[in-house]
């Protein structure tokens, strides 16, 4: 797209010229705002400030996007279509610090679900104890489970809690949270609707809230799985703090904001690689 006119624009045009790209892609990096304005990278930014002061765009690493509700919680089948590889990538890092004999907890999510996937092919995947409240994650694990047993060879142990079914095709609810009160696991992957740097891990859905807080307070090490689509993402409630997290496995080197709040908070940040 060429910058609309030869003449500096004004705030008001830039910021409409952002906002047709929103729409027309679903986002807007600031780099190509820059190249196509003809402007600095810090006034590509305060536009999009401005923008997001007035509730027409949300900030991400990188750019904008079209706002999300804090209250609306997209279906699983929506978001499972959205950024494979790089949830696969995540996947992948997560599951590498599982050790044989760990047991697990996977929160909801399509980025805890590539987790699930990648230990359905851990070298000690038959040692392992896996939580979930996750309907899909559990249906991986479950085949998992009947391919060793058909094959004759050890199966992991794979638990479902019980719950009431989100959109997100989570079990949520107070038998959900009454049932986690009990265990204790090795490590806590947790997805999220959202991240923000001075809050931490959010989501729209409030006893998706509270059933992860009761997941999170399982494990001896909490892990965040988020892809980057994540940063500046707000949900209604948030259930994990940055004070809780031991680390946070990505898909591309977050913003300044986040990396000052993993020194702060002293949780380790990786990058998943790319195979």
């Amino acid at each position: 797209m060429s910058t609309p006119s030869s003449q500096p624009l004004l705030a008001r045009q830039r910021q409409e010229h952002i906002l047709a790209a929103v729409s027309r892609h679903g986002g807007a990096r600031v780099a190509d705002m820059v190249e196509q304005l003809g402007v600095s990278e810090m006034t590509v930014r305060r536009d999009i400030t401005s923008l997001v002061r007035r509730g027409l765009v949300a900030r991400v690493h990188g750019g904008a996007v079209a706002p999300s509700r804090s209250a609306q919680e997209p279906a699983f089948s929506l978001k499972a279509g959205q950024r494979q590889a790089e949830k696969a990538r995540i996947g992948q890092a997560a599951a590498a610090r599982v050790t044989a004999g760990d047991a697990v907890a996977l929160s909801a999510g399509t980025t805890t679900l590539a987790v699930a996937q990648a230990l359905t092919r851990h070298p000690d995947l038959a040692t392992l104890t896996v939580i979930t409240n996750s309907l899909p994650a559990a249906d991986v694990l479950h085949q998992a489970v009947l391919q060793a047993r058909e094959a004759g060879r050890p199966a992991p142990t794979v638990v479902l809690t019980g719950g009431e079914r989100t959109p997100s095709d989570a079990l949520v609810g107070p038998a959900t949270v009454d049932y986690l009160r009990g265990v204790r696991v090795d490590w806590v992957f947790l997805g999220a609707h959202g991240f923000d740097p001075e809050i931490g891990l959010m989501t729209p859905n409030l006893q998706e809230a509270a059933t992860n807080t009761a997941l999170l307070a399982t494990g001896r090490s909490a892990v965040a799985v988020l892809d980057s689509s994540k940063w500046g993402v707000r949900g209604l409630r948030s259930f994990c703090s940055l004070e809780e997290l031991a680390a946070l496995v990505t898909d591309s080197p977050p913003d300044e904001a986040t990396l000052a709040a993993a020194a702060t908070h002293d949780f380790s940040l990786e990058v998943a690689p790319h195979e």
